[in-house]
């Protein structure tokens, strides 16, 4: 068969699948985009949470009107039963969210959060190794893996390998620190335990000199409901699935590299969860 015979089998194949998943109404969704060509080309995935599957995929760009597009889809007794909404940062994903499902809660992706602590700590440590000369810069070469991985997750010949490091860079030593200790904010169960932490891991910040933290902490306290939002959820919904699938959407990118026909892809990242159908029921 020629690939034109063969995509047509295999979408037909696809929207079965779609079909026999049925209609969803999710109470907990999970927002993001990835980019699906050069040039800042996104489009907008949402998954159901609970049933750790993708529920739509499109959109032209990261922007309100494409999350919006979303919303409409779903429609308006839809929306009304959504319960939270997990998501990064990004401004359009959360006016979007307000103005069509104004009831649920916005919560902040717990990755995405992280990923700017360590894109923080990482600034330092480029910052710290410009400042640096000749055999100085030994110490920090090769380093940034292990300083951006947790100190419990790390090899031995790794951690002497770090510790050599921080025992001769003070700063990036106190960065670190800094780092490891801010994880300890997802373990509160009440927003005014993680509220407190945070502000002591503030105070940590004076007379330090390291701004890119400074200006991570002012981040935090600007989207402070989103992120107090876990002390709210007692069973501390895992956003693990949304970080692993878009992986998994990768990975389909990668292999419909150079691929244009977008209901094609479209339903490729629909059904990438779903089980394979069988035919003898």
């Amino acid at each position: 068969m020629d690939w034109k015979t063969v995509k047509k089998i295999d979408m037909e194949y696809m929207q079965l699948q779609i079909k026999k998943r049925g209609r969803i109404t999710p109470k907990i969704i999970g927002i993001d985009e990835i980019s699906v060509r050069r040039g800042h080309k996104y489009n907008v995935i949402v998954s159901d949470i609970e049933k750790r599957i993708p529920i739509w995929f499109g959109g032209e760009d990261r922007s309100e009107k494409s999350i919006a597009e979303f919303y409409a889809d779903l429609g308006k007794n839809r929306c009304r039963k959504l319960n939270i909404a997990a998501m990064d940062m990004w401004p359009a994903f959360e006016t979007a969210t307000k103005k069509h499902a104004p009831q649920a809660s916005i919560l902040y992706d717990k990755f995405h959060i992280i990923r700017h602590l360590n894109f923080t700590l990482d600034k330092i440590r480029r910052i710290e190794y410009g400042k640096l000369s000749g055999d100085e810069r030994k110490y920090v070469k090769g380093q940034k893996y292990n300083l951006l991985s947790r100190w419990k997750h790390l090899e031995l010949p790794a951690k002497r390998s770090l510790k050599t490091l921080l025992s001769n860079n003070k700063k990036l030593y106190t960065a670190y620190v800094l780092k490891e200790t801010f994880e300890q904010l997802w373990d509160y169960a009440y927003e005014g335990s993680a509220r407190k932490f945070f502000e002591k891991w503030k105070d940590m910040l004076k007379w330090q000199r390291l701004n890119p933290f400074k200006d991570f902490a002012k981040m935090i306290d600007r989207h402070w409901d989103g992120i107090a939002a876990y002390c709210k959820n007692s069973d501390k919904i895992s956003l693990g699935f949304v970080e692993g699938f878009n992986n998994k959407i990768r990975v389909i990118m990668r292999r419909c590299y150079g691929l244009k026909d977008r209901e094609y892809l479209r339903l490729k990242v629909l059904t990438c969860m779903l089980p394979e159908l069988n035919y003898e029921n």
